[in-house]
């Protein structure tokens, strides 16, 4: 297969590109604007492979993905572009808007205009993936619930309210313009190459660094984890095997407090790590002001997919953490250059409550 993967120089999107770029017989195009998350470094182990490729092109530039879309003959988009961070949606939701929204129809507008040209097989195959959040569906009860596809839109963020809008723009255009489309939500990812700014890399780095840890409000806000290797096996499965139409949840079954979690991380690095002044790096967290309208819990059912797909996690969350935090200890080549720069932390104050 040809695929075409948005923001592959992101977090999941570069592991969607090393997964598919690991077969010789599928080609994969990155195409990455390269704002402040995307590092081509994260491609370095397939940039070399005859079988990948990139191109710096806007999402919102819909004629430039026409052509490249039409240039090198691609049966499949997968389509995970998008301002990701909740903090600096809050911050600065004109972006979320302009790459969420704006991008994503001239994403679908692009891919239209390429099926109708197509004929037989190829058009028959073609299909457009769009890879969206379970934070769409908002905030649910720490003693119920859990998100099903069926689960109604609630966002509570202009980050989840941009990726619902894009999420309705994917079946409008099924349902109107007949653009086979498959679309996914997924729980919150971890694992390497994962940008700085974000709570498990963040609480990992800053205490390697002796820095004080943050942690909103209390710490009490639920979120399952998923590995982002199973994510990607995950995507590949809905892109290639997925019923048009549908919507497929991916999570974790890892539900985890975020106290718990940077406890957990706490821990570990000291059985691996130990600081040089013999403390717990768990005296190093700081409770700092809750961000506005933070959902207390997300929830991923992810039975249709292992019930269709036959996908399920390969690991739990007490494997892919320790991998993580390994992984982070031997590869500051990676993580270095971005600690270095000004401006990519966004997590909370540091003010007490």
């Amino acid at each position: 297969m040809r695929f075409l993967v948005t923001g592959g120089a992101g977090f999941i999107g570069s592991a969607v590109c090393r997964r598919l770029a690991a077969d010789p017989q599928n080609f994969v195009l990155n195409v990455d604007k390269l704002t402040y998350a995307g590092n081509l470094a994260s491609l370095a182990s397939i940039e070399e492979n005859g079988n990948y490729a990139f191109s710096q092109t806007d999402i919102c530039d819909g004629e430039a993905i026409l052509a490249l879309l039409a240039e090198h003959d691609i049966d499949i988009v997968m389509h995970l572009a998008a301002e990701s961070h909740v903090d600096r949606s809050i911050d600065g939701p004109d972006a979320f808007i302009q790459t969420n929204i704006i991008g994503t129809f001239q994403m679908l507008t692009a891919a239209r205009r390429y099926y109708e040209g197509l004929t037989g097989d190829k058009k028959a195959g073609f299909r457009f993936h769009h890879i969206s959040t379970d934070e769409v569906f908002g905030d649910l009860p720490f003693d119920s619930g859990i998100f099903t596809e069926e689960t109604p839109y609630a966002p509570s963020s202009p980050y989840s309210a941009s990726k619902a809008s894009s999420d309705h723009l994917v079946f409008a255009w099924h349902e109107t313009y007949g653009l086979p489309v498959v679309l996914s939500n997924c729980s919150n990812n971890y694992g390497p190459f994962h940008f700085p700014e974000k709570l498990i890399p963040l609480v990992i780095l800053n205490a390697l660094d002796e820095k004080e840890l943050p942690v909103y409000g209390k710490g009490e806000n639920v979120r399952d984890w998923l590995f982002v290797d199973d994510h990607a096996r995950a995507l590949e499965l809905i892109a290639t095997k997925g019923v048009v139409g549908q919507r497929y949840n991916v999570g974790g079954n890892s539900e985890r407090q975020n106290i718990e979690v940077v406890r957990t991380i706490c821990s570990l690095l000291d059985k691996k790590k130990p600081r040089s002044s013999g403390a717990s790096y768990g005296e190093l967290i700081r409770m700092v002001s809750d961000r506005p309208g933070h959902d207390r819990r997300y929830a991923i059912d992810a039975g249709k997919i292992k019930a269709e797909l036959g996908w399920q996690p390969s690991l739990s969350f007490e494997e892919g953490i320790q991998a993580t935090i390994d992984w982070y200890l031997d590869n500051q080549w990676w993580w270095g250059p971005i600690r270095d720069r000004e401006g990519y932390e966004r997590l909370g104050s540091l003010k007490k409550d």
